[in-house]
């Protein structure tokens, strides 16, 4: 059976991502805080409740910008709009997580979890 282009990129991508020694098939449970619905419906009355959210889902779109990102996630209850500075991804001089992981080895599909804040953005 011949591998199609698509599967032979996902395979190498996954190979590299072993050979960063992440386990792109984690067995442990990432644990999440709170769901995309509840941020969407109740985040403009007690924003200070969003502080120290921990998300997981579906990588849906992405916008790479240099040294700063938005993807899209989607979860079981909704989407919501993820915001990632290299800087904070990769506080010292190593920026393989952003540069290498995050811009070239993920893919929309795959799903991932996120640790951080919730904000509005000038566009809302």
């Amino acid at each position: 059976m011949q591998l199609s282009e698509q599967e032979q990129r996902r395979r190498e991508e996954k190979n590299e991502l072993e050979r960063l020694g992440i386990n792109p098939y984690p067995p442990e449970l990432f644990e999440v805080n709170v769901s995309i619905s509840d941020i969407k419906e109740n985040y403009e009355k007690q924003k200070t409740d969003y502080k120290n959210v921990s998300l997981a889902g579906r990588i849906m779109s992405r916008r790479i910008m240099g040294s700063a990102s938005f993807a899209e996630i989607q979860d079981e209850s909704g989407k919501i709009q993820i915001y990632l500075r290299r800087d904070d991804i990769c506080p010292g001089e190593d920026k393989t997580m952003y540069n290498t992981v995050f811009k070239k080895l993920l893919d929309i599909g795959d799903i991932i979890g996120v640790k951080g804040y919730v904000f509005t953005t000038q566009t809302g």
